[in-house]
């Protein structure tokens, strides 16, 4: 790696003002999990690393919403949201996903915030916590600003925050009634970087689906809603049939795309599959 210079600010917005800086080479650090990792592959070489592990305490904090919902600092990690007993009452779901979202080792440091903002398509958490309906909050050197985490994502690495912003906290609305379920399919260890990750989260009435809003990952440059998909299952009662329309509908709406784990042809027949699924198993739930 190249020599770089580490700064500690002591608040959020004190960080935020020092990634403003007009120099490209400027990057937050959080966990680190995935920036020591482009370092040490030679993709990223910074001058300087700005450090979040000194900043307040709050932004590290998971608390019950007045909603029903949660607010999750962008620093709490990976291994205390799955650990916690707000999230298990309020959006268990979120711990299920959690449960084969890499390993033990990497959750015991990766941050939400910096899961989030690293912006892989890959990741586990953004397709679920899109369909949940999730929101976060940004802080920059001018203010801040909130914004819906699916208007989050630009493009494969690319987010929407401008020069200088970093996300405070994640708002997670209340579940209520609604079910929810994410399904992965890896074609290696079920710990591993999906080749299809769906999300899906259901407003039922009996048998009959009221609204649905399913999110796919991984076989996308970005978490994607399905919007085609999801108007088939307006008003729907759950069948074979049902499930069948929508399925075929997710296939082909994506834009799925080739990687290693996996042809676009493959990711559009695992996406045609994987949405009927996710919803038996939401309905499940």
């Amino acid at each position: 790696m190249t020599p770089f210079e580490l700064l500690e600010p002591r608040t959020l917005r004190e960080a935020a003002g020092l990634l403003a800086s007009a120099e490209p080479s400027v990057r937050p650090i959080a966990g680190g999990t995935a920036v020591m990792l482009m370092m040490k592959m030679g993709v990223l070489r910074p001058s300087r690393l700005v450090s979040l592990r000194a900043v307040e305490k709050r932004y590290s904090a998971i608390e019950a919403g007045a909603d029903g919902g949660l607010v999750i600092g962008a620093l709490a990690t990976l291994a205390s949201l799955e650990r916690s007993p707000v999230v298990k009452s309020r959006a268990p779901v979120i711990i299920r996903a959690l449960r084969t979202l890499a390993n033990v080792r990497v959750r015991n440091v990766a941050t939400v915030g910096g899961h989030l903002a690293h912006a892989d398509p890959h990741m586990d958490l953004p397709p679920l916590l899109i369909a949940l309906g999730a929101s976060v909050s940004v802080e920059g050197p001018a203010g801040g600003r909130t914004l819906p985490l699916e208007e989050l994502y630009s493009g494969y690495l690319e987010t929407s925050l401008r020069q200088g912003e970093l996300i405070g906290r994640l708002t997670v609305p209340t579940l209520g009634a609604r079910r929810a379920a994410y399904l992965k399919c890896t074609t290696r260890s079920a710990d591993d970087w999906p080749a299809l990750g769906v999300a899906v989260a259901l407003d039922t009435d009996g048998s009959i689906i009221r609204d649905a809003r399913i999110v796919i990952g991984a076989a996308t440059d970005t978490p994607v809603r399905l919007a085609n998909a999801e108007k088939t299952l307006h008003g729907a009662r759950v069948d074979d049939a049902a499930l069948r329309r929508a399925g075929d509908a997710a296939a082909a709406e994506a834009a799925v795309i080739s990687d290693q784990h996996g042809t676009a042809a493959y990711k559009r027949e695992l996406v045609r599959v994987y949405v009927a699924r996710a919803v038996r198993a939401a309905l499940a739930t």
